[in-house]
């Protein structure tokens, strides 16, 4: 767990970026399913990160330059009646000593105590996101002070994101954000090793991911961290196939996507394997080459590598396996250059992971330099092949025979990125074809 001690820690790292600067934060809505019945609420990640306050109309302001007031939270009070409906409150009082805040008032009061907070501050560090009536009150506000900077002589006359730099820390776990990570990589694990004895043919996709998701909750997982991925077939060629209500038949791949959400840190894995017993010829020899891949990506997560340098990598040997049987041809580097593999291999070899699925933080530093992954990084490597059905290739290639049509196959790891090199996180899941077909 996350204790009080690292929450103020990052704040204390945070405001000591924000010269005389106020950050605020807002806490994520309560999004509606259909009419007026709400989803599960999931905090906003940076609100999380930076106070571990999990309820929903709140606001969190770090004020540096304040004399007595540096973390202020602005919170939804005690409320017995509303408590009956849709759960207990923490209340101003409680929260102050819960979550370590100097000064915490009612939501209702945010309007009225914010300025204070803004006065003395030459910034205001907010990101202009999805909230729209929220951007509009913090407009107000910002407005407002520059009215009044001429009498004052003080006063915000500038906006920033706060996302540049909170989410270069964000990037780097924490001992304690990686302990999560473990748990969250451990119960998938556990989730695919069963899911793929479960798999027969003859069974649905669905109650394969009915399996899987029951051992996420088995396990004090919150649940996924995206939609479950189970995809047979032809389905496997849908890189966000997520209807999964396909009967499963022998001689068929099925990939599987899917991991838990631990303590709102995530984990991601594929595997692809047979319904079956064993590969066809053709799946096997595909399988090989993504595999290949991504054991050649994997070799290049170190500190210090661009991070781009491990898809180029994974890139290259795709080119080369597909080049092999006939279905590109030319010269590679123009192959490359041009993207004419895109047709089989349409997306990047992997993302940043951590409290988002698709975690924060830049991946390049300007036009063309790439970020250097370093220790505490852990990002997913996921080549894949996708011979669709209806795969067209790009003008000038050969076409593509049908004994390779619909087969889809992605194998993905969680990495972590360590002094000395990296460690395959989600190791304990197979992934040779021996292991496959066992």
């Amino acid at each position: 767990m996350i204790l009080p001690t690292e929450y103020c820690q990052r704040r204390e790292q945070l405001m000591s970026k924000l010269g005389n600067g106020t950050a605020i934060f807002h806490s994520a809505p309560v999004a509606v399913m259909h009419n007026d019945v709400e989803y599960n609420f999931r905090q906003d990640s940076d609100f999380f990160y930076l106070t571990g306050f999990n309820e929903p109309q709140a606001v969190a302001v770090l004020a540096p330059h304040h004399q007595e007031h540096r973390f202020i939270l602005f919170v939804q009070p005690k409320d017995a009646e509303k408590e009956v409906w849709t759960g207990y409150l923490t209340g101003v009082e409680a929260a102050k000593k819960k979550f370590g805040a100097d000064e915490v008032y009612p939501i209702a009061e945010l309007d009225e105590k914010l300025p204070q907070y803004l006065e003395k501050a030459d910034q205001i560090y907010y990101h202009l996101g999805r909230e729209h009536a929220f951007n509009k009150t913090i407009l107000k506000h910002w407005q407002r002070m520059m009215a009044g900077y001429p009498k004052r002589g003080t006063g915000p006359m500038a906006m920033a994101s706060t996302n540049p730099i909170l989410h270069a820390m964000r990037q780097v776990k924490s001992p304690a954000e990686l302990e999560l990570m473990r748990k969250a990589v451990d119960i998938s694990v556990e989730a695919h090793n069963y899911a793929r004895e479960f798999t027969q043919p003859g069974r649905y996709e669905y109650e394969v991911q009915a399996e899987l998701e029951k051992i996420f909750r088995m396990q004090a997982a919150l649940g996924p961290a995206y939609p479950s991925i189970v995809a047979s077939g032809v389905n496997s060629c849908v890189l966000h196939y997520v209807e999964n209500n396909r009967q499963m038949q022998d001689n068929e791949l099925l990939l599987i996507d899917a991991g838990c959400s631990y303590g709102y840190y995530n984990a991601d894995i594929t595997r692809t394997f047979p319904v079956g017993t064993k590969f066809t010829p053709e799946q096997k020899i595909l399988y090989e080459i993504v595999l290949k891949a991504q054991l050649a990506a994997i070799a290049q997560v170190k500190p210090g590598n661009p991070y781009n340098q491990f898809h180029d990598v994974a890139v290259r040997v795709l080119v080369e396996g597909l080049m092999d049987l006939g279905l590109l041809a030319g010269d590679i580097e123009e192959i490359i250059k041009e993207e004419k593999y895109k047709p089989f291999y349409m997306h990047r070899t992997g993302h940043w992971l951590g409290l988002d699925v698709h975690d924060c933080g830049s991946y390049k530093q300007g036009e063309d330099v790439w970020q250097s992954l370093q220790p505490g990084h852990v990002v997913t490597v996921e080549p894949g092949l996708y011979i669709g059905p209806e795969i067209k290739p790009v003008e000038g290639q050969p076409e593509i025979p049908e004994k390779w049509r619909g087969i889809g196959i992605r194998i993905e790891d969680d990495v972590l990125v360590t002094e000395s090199g990296h460690e395959v996180l989600t190791a304990e899941v197979p992934k040779s074809i021996e292991e496959m077909e066992g």
